[in-house]
């Protein structure tokens, strides 16, 4: 039986109380099931470290609230821009939803204080604050439904947050962008990414547009050393 003294009880009690508070000021409500709402900013690296936490991380949660936040924004878009077309409205779509305006909106809310982990050297901690503001998401349409759910997107999210006119005028996807422009140009725009040999879990992305190195970018993941090669090749081109 594990043992613990007055003043660990003491601390284990005010934490609890802090993230209650913080979690609470995010939400504009006092959530019902505390335990969820916890497990929401849960990441997986801490099954490493206790064994017997197997499955008891944010990931479902992440993946319900992606669904839930994919939805929402299309829906708050269509209402909102009744005369653009659906490329317009995909494009906003994809802006919205892109790791890493989600990894800015997270930082802004307080979400990054909250989130509970094992970093390792190469972990890209940016990450883990989008997918813990999307497990948020999918804790909240867990307790609250969808209307509960759509009304903290939109009302605590979307419009504290973001300002779509700004957004209208931001580009995000590098690599489309290049790509719609090589078509414009005839042009061959060529890809070619690896996971590096002595770094795992890091990607090198090169760029070639008729077989001449214009762009080259490393990232966690395939696709963002791609947009990272792909803002380089454009920053040249557009010079």
């Amino acid at each position: 039986m594990t043992r613990f003294s007055l003043s660990s009880i003491k601390f284990l009690f005010q934490q609890k109380k802090e993230f209650y508070f913080l979690i609470s000021r995010i939400l504009g409500y006092q959530p019902r099931n505390f335990s969820l709402y916890e497990l929401a900013f849960v990441h997986r690296s801490m099954n490493d470290l206790v064994h017997d936490r197997k499955g008891e991380d944010n990931e479902r949660l992440e993946f319900l609230g992606d669904a839930v936040l994919d939805t929402v924004v299309a829906d708050y878009l269509y209402a909102h821009y009744p005369s653009r077309d659906e490329g317009f409205l995909t494009k906003m779509r994809s802006k919205l939803v892109n790791r890493e305006f989600m990894n800015d909106l997270a930082t802004q809310m307080g979400i990054d204080e909250l989130i509970i982990a094992q970093f390792g050297r190469n972990t890209n901690r940016r990450n883990l604050y989008g997918n813990a503001l999307e497990a948020l998401i999918g804790a909240v349409f867990i307790d609250k439904g969808y209307k509960g759910a759509r009304k903290f997107i939109i009302q605590r999210i979307l419009r504290n947050y973001v300002c779509l006119a700004t957004l209208e005028a931001t580009e995000s996807n590098y690599k489309s962008s290049l790509i719609e422009w090589g078509q414009k140009e005839k042009a061959e725009v060529v890809f070619d990414t690896t996971e590096e040999s002595n770094v795992p879990s890091i990607f090198k992305s090169v760029v070639k547009i008729d077989n001449q190195l214009l762009g080259e970018g490393k990232g966690y993941s395939k696709k963002e050393a791609e947009q990272l090669a792909a803002e380089s090749a454009l920053k040249r081109i557009r010079c």
